[in-house]
């Protein structure tokens, strides 16, 4: 069935989707036969089971990839033979869009439209890494004296656990999976447990494609279980973690017993910087996208609009008169921008924050409530009147939640855009290219936009500054962040320096 002939009516009468764990190469159910349910937060309609996964299952899986490195074929083929199955992946991952991107928006929430082109993106995301797998290489000096040659290897760093979050499951897993592969790691991936199933379907487009057994596992479990393990386990050479910066704190705190590499993608406190001689209608329009895309359960999320108080009020209208226009509903019915919040949890702390953003003084001028007592739902909301103190001009609230402060200056707004703890992204609306290039060179993130926001392609690295994480994931030097560096100093020809007289 094309996607132009679904009605939600026909979606929702579909049986849930089933989902196994895959270890080393099979799919099992848990060793306590435990499952899991989910239920779609757009319509409180249960759409998938899965098998939930301990630490039995966990310590399985560790082993499993553990052996595939130590002993199996991955790490020793050649760097065209990983690129050829991660093109084949890039190429399954098409073919399975539809079937994709609907379980993800039943799981997640997403509208339809939305999931399908992050489902595009990370199919690119594996075809950009399958480049990187035959390009990866070390280094040589010739320049060490005619009895020495220095040679910088690139080996695989090993086995590393892949955590990623709730908000995008495809397109984050797809920022660390094929890069770890392309350079010749092993795995054990554990999505979200309430987002799982489009992993546990990545899974088997990687065994059609020729994965060898044990290098890609997947398990889906609860954090303070599976994810200990897959933290602080010693067979685990590397942790790639999405997630809060509260949990990544956690993660990092626990990964230190053995001293394992870390690669942390945290959250995000994201200033867009409104001058007076912006392009009023795109500086609006990203405003307006950059808050509301993904219901705003997005580390990126525009969340701190910046504007200069000489087009403050004005802006401030036209942002609630613009908001006012998006759609928000059933996320499987076409033209629906902002479709549900997706756990309970986030809808509650959602709401938290606007109440405690009216105590505190703003003002609520647009929306802060909930829509309807039928799947989770928020109004578009804009909070003005917000100063630096306020705890949501500094907290990652991770939904449609506007806050908009005021500025003089250069100087002032970019003391505001760095007065977080937080250095994820950033965005500068100016015409004058030195306003906007100064702006941008003193703001402290890992990505500043100019005069556009929240657009990315694999070839440009993605991180964050400060409690925003640790490295960077995309990039020509993405495969590079999961291998170790070994130095060969060979010495020529008979060795003619004596330690000891002779």
């Amino acid at each position: 069935m094309s996607h132009t002939q679904l009605t939600p009516a026909d979606v929702l009468a579909r049986p849930p989707y089933r989902g196994k764990l895959l270890i080393n190469g099979a799919w099992v159910d848990a060793a306590d036969g435990a499952t899991l349910e989910r239920k779609s937060p757009a319509h409180d309609k249960l759409v998938s089971i899965h098998a939930l996964a301990g630490v039995v299952d966990a310590e399985h899986a560790i082993a499993a990839a553990r052996a595939a490195f130590d002993h199996g074929p991955w790490p020793r083929m050649l760097g065209a033979e990983r690129a050829r199955i991660l093109r084949y992946v890039a190429e399954g991952i098409l073919a399975r869009k539809e079937e994709l991107a609907l379980m993800e928006t039943l799981e997640n929430g997403k509208p339809l439209a939305q999931s399908r082109a992050e489902i595009e993106a990370a199919a690119d995301l594996w075809h950009y890494a399958a480049t990187l797998a035959r390009n990866l290489h070390g280094d040589s000096y010739n320049t060490l004296g005619e009895q020495t040659l220095g040679v910088v290897l690139r080996e695989p760093i090993g086995v590393v656990s892949i955590i990623t979050p709730w908000n995008f499951p495809f397109l984050i897993v797809s920022q660390k999976l094929p890069f770890a592969l392309a350079a010749g790691c092993t795995t054990v991936v554990k999505p979200a447990e309430v987002t799982s199933a489009t992993t546990l379907m990545l899974g088997e487009i990687l065994m059609a494609a020729g994965i060898p057994h044990g290098v890609v596992n997947i398990l889906v479990g609860r954090g303070n279980v599976v994810g200990d393990v897959l933290v602080s386990h010693p067979d685990i050479d590397m942790l790639s973690f999405t997630g809060s910066t509260v949990v990544g704190k956690q993660a990092v705190a626990k990964s230190a017993q053995t001293l394992k590499k870390v690669s942390m993608e945290l959250g995000g406190k994201n200033p867009q910087i409104i001058f007076p001689d912006c392009d009023w209608d795109a500086a609006l329009d990203a405003t307006v996208f950059g808050i509301y895309f993904n219901a705003g359960q997005c580390c990126n999320s525009g969340s701190r609009i910046l504007v200069h108080e000489a087009i403050a009020e004005k802006f401030a209208a036209a942002v609630v008169e613009r908001s006012k226009r998006v759609k928000v509903g059933d996320p499987l019915v076409p033209g629906v921008l902002v479709g549900a919040i997706t756990t309970d949890k986030q809808l509650e702390t959602i709401l938290s924050h606007v109440d405690a953003a009216r105590h505190a003084g703003a003002q609520v001028v647009l929306g802060g409530s909930r829509i309807g007592t039928t799947g989770m739902y928020v109004e578009p909301t804009v909070v003005t009147g917000v100063t630096r103190a306020m705890a949501i001009a500094r907290e990652e609230v991770f939904g449609p939640v506007l806050s908009m402060l005021t500025f003089r200056s250069l100087d002032e707004a970019v003391e505001l855009a760095n007065s977080t703890l937080y250095g994820l992204s950033a965005a500068v609306w100016s015409k004058d290219f030195s306003t906007s290039l100064t702006a941008a060179r003193r703001i402290k993130a890992g990505t500043v936009w100019i005069n556009t926001f929240l657009e990315g392609h694999a070839e440009l690295p993605f991180g964050g500054y400060k409690e925003s994480g640790i490295g960077r994931e995309l990039g020509r030097f993405a495969t590079e962040d999961y291998t170790e560096t070994k130095t060969l100093h060979m010495h020529l020809g008979e060795r003619t320096d004596s330690w000891l007289p002779r």
